[in-house]
């Protein structure tokens, strides 16, 4: 299991999604002509006035699960594939989640937002996931190749 690349891949999608999981991605400030500055920063688990961060938390925490799940599911490589490609499309919806938050707070509290280098992690996610995709189906048609010549 682990001697195969695809599962460095995934353990690294694994640690990286938990890191996401507490580093805010983006800060929200108030603006410049007003009468007093205000910080705050936008996290899965929380930190900013905005209500509601559940979706936020829920896309964030299934990308690490999905990949260790997947992980485990060494020997049903076509599953493994799917699944795989699921978890990069909800990298990708990650940023639609995350737009509707900022834009949410934007207009309940009227600041400016600026993206930190964190919010980048569901796309270094998506990579390596494609990369992992990519190396579990070599192996499927490895395997098939081998049970050809037999």
């Amino acid at each position: 299991m682990i001697q195969r690349i695809q599962t460095l891949y995934l353990l690294a999608v694994v640690i990286l999604g938990i890191t996401l999981c507490f580093v805010p991605v983006v800060q929200l400030v108030t603006p410049a002509d007003a009468a007093e500055l205000q910080v705050w920063e936008l996290s899965a688990v929380g930190g900013a006035p905005v209500q509601g961060l559940w979706g936020l938390l829920l896309t964030t925490a299934l990308i690490p699960f999905l990949a260790l799940v997947d992980i485990f599911l060494y020997k049903k490589r076509l599953l493994q594939a799917r699944l795989n490609i699921f978890s990069s499309m909800l990298c990708l919806g990650y940023y639609g989640v995350l737009a509707i938050y900022i834009w949410q707070a934007k207009l309940a509290l009227g600041v400016d937002w600026h993206i930190m280098p964190w919010a980048s992690i569901p796309l270094v996610c998506m990579v390596l996931t494609l990369m992992a995709t990519r190396r579990i189906l070599k192996d499927e048609a490895l395997v098939r190749a081998a049970d050809r010549i037999r």
